[in-house]
C-alpha cells in the first residue's frame, strides 16, 4: 500500500521478533534493532514500530522463520508496435520520443518510496522487461542501473536481465548496456521464419533475428532466446527449423512458448489460423526431446537451459521467492514475518508518472 487513506493500520505499534534472509538489521520508522549473534539469535525489535510497517509487522496468520531472497523487476512499458498476441502492459509510443527521463525519475522515487518496506534486504536478481526496454537510450539505461545501485543493495554477483526485441539491436548501444551492469539479455527472436514474423507483428525479420543473437554473443556470455510456435500456418518441419537455428548458436537459454490468443489482443478479436491440436502438440513433444538431446534441461513450463543456467529470476518466482516491482503495471510481492503484502502500479504510464511523482505509485 501507499499513501494518503490506503495505508492501512494508521498508528498501530506493535513488538515483533523478525530474522531477516541475508539482510542487514530492518530498522524502518525508528525501530531499535538488536542482534547480539544473528547465527543463532532472531533480530529484535525491541520498540513499537508506528504507521504502515507496523501494520505489516503486526501478529497475523503465518509466521515465517526466515523471509525469502529479493528480486527487483522493473517494467518499461512502451514498445514501436503493439503485437496481435501481446496482453503485456505495452503502449505504441507513435512520433516523437517517449518521457524517458521523466519515466526514469518515477522509478527512482517509486524505489525510493518502497525502501521501508524491504529495509535491509539485498536484491538477488533484477529484471527489466516491457514493453521494449532495449528501446531506452545507453545513458537511460546507465541512468536506471545507477539510481538501482545508489538505492538498493545487490548481491555482488547479482543476475541483471535486459529483455531487448532484434529491431532495436545496435552494437555500439549493447556494449554501453553490458558496461552499465546488464549481465544476461532476454531476446524476443520469437521465429526466423519471414512469413511467420510478419504474422506475428514483429518489426524484424530473420536475417535482423540472427544479427541481433550475434551482437550478443559478441558482449553477453548470458543470454535468453525467446521461440514461439504453433504459430499461424506452421508446420512441425519449420518449428523444427526454428529450434535448428537457435541452437546453431548455442544459447545457454531458451524460452520455448505456444501462442495463446488471450483475451483483449487482436488475435483474440480475430483468431488466426492456427495448427490443431495434436500437430501442436507434436511439436511440443519434439522441442522436448530435441533440446533434451542438445543438453538443455527443462525447469519449468517455458523454460530450458544448459547446466547451472538456469535463470535465477524466473527461479525466484516458481520458488515463492519475493519481488519487488516497480513502473507501470508492475506487481510486487513482499513478505513479512506473519504476513504477505501484494501490490500494483498504476497501469498507463501517464497515470503512473503523475502518481510516483506525488509519492502514490500503488493502487
Amino acid at each position: 500500500m501507499s499513501g494518503g487513506d490506503k495505508r492501512p493500520g494508521k498508528g498501530v505499534g506493535t513488538v515483533i521478533p523478525i530474522r531477516i534472509a541475508g539482510g542487514e538489521p530492518a530498522a524502518a520508522d525508528g525501530a531499535k534493532i538488536v542482534a547480539p549473534n544473528f547465527a543463532t539469535t532472531p533480530r529484535v525489535v525491541t520498540t513499537p514500530i508506528p504507521g504502515v510497517i507496523g501494520a505489516f509487522l503486526a501478529p497475523g496468520k503465518i509466521r515465517l522463520p526466515a523471509l525469502p531472497p529479493l528480486a527487483l523487476y522493473v517494467h518499461f512499458p512502451w514498445c514501436v508496435r503493439k503485437c496481435p498476441y501481446c496482453d503485456f502492459n505495452s503502449h505504441e509510443h507513435k512520433g516523437g520520443d517517449f518521457p524517458e527521463a521523466a519515466y526514469l525519475d518515477a522509478v527512482r522515487r517509486d524505489i525510493e518510496l518502497s525502501l521501508p518496506l524491504i529495509w535491509g534486504r539485498k536484491i538477488h536478481s533484477i529484471f527489466i522487461g516491457g514493453g521494449t526496454p532495449s528501446l531506452m537510450s545507453a545513458q537511460g539505461l546507465d541512468t536506471l542501473m545507477a539510481h538501482i545501485r545508489a538505492l538498493l543493495p545487490m548481491d555482488a554477483d547479482a543476475e541483471v536481465t535486459l529483455e531487448a526485441n532484434p529491431g532495436t539491436f545496435e552494437a555500439a548501444k549493447f556494449k554501453q548496456f553490458r558496461l552499465s551492469g546488464i549481465n544476461r539479455l532476454s531476446i524476443g527472436i520469437q521465429s526466423f521464419n519471414p512469413d511467420h514474423l510478419k504474422a506475428l507483428g514483429r518489426i524484424h525479420d530473420g536475417a535482423e533475428a540472427r544479427r541481433a543473437v550475434e551482437i550478443a554473443q559478441d558482449n553477453f556470455d548470458n543470454f535468453n532466446l525467446d521461440l514461439m510456435y504453433a504459430l499461424p500456418g506452421q508446420t512441425l518441419a519449420q518449428c523444427q527449423a526454428d529450434l535448428e537455428t537457435a541452437l546453431s548458436f548455442a544459447p545457454p537459454h531458451l524460452s520455448l512458448y505456444h501462442l495463446t490468443l488471450e483475451p483483449n489482443t487482436l488475435f483474440h478479436k480475430y483468431p488466426p489460423a492456427l495448427p490443431d491440436d495434436d500437430a501442436s502438440a507434436d511439436m511440443q513433444e519434439w522441442l522436448y526431446e530435441r533440446t533434451a538431446q542438445a543438453g538443455y534441461g527443462r525447469y519449468e513450463i517455458s523454460a530450458y537451459a544448459q547446466a547451472h543456467r538456469a535463470s535465477r529470476h524466473n527461479l525466484n518466482y516458481w520458488r515463492f521467492g519475493d519481488y519487488l516491482g516497480v513502473g507501470a503495471g508492475a506487481h510486487s510481492k513482499l513478505s513479512f514475518p506473519e504476513r504477505i503484502i501484494r501490490q500494483v502500479r498504476y497501469k498507463h504510464p501517464e497515470n503512473y508518472m503523475s502518481h510516483a511523482l506525488s509519492d502514490t505509485p500503488v493502487q
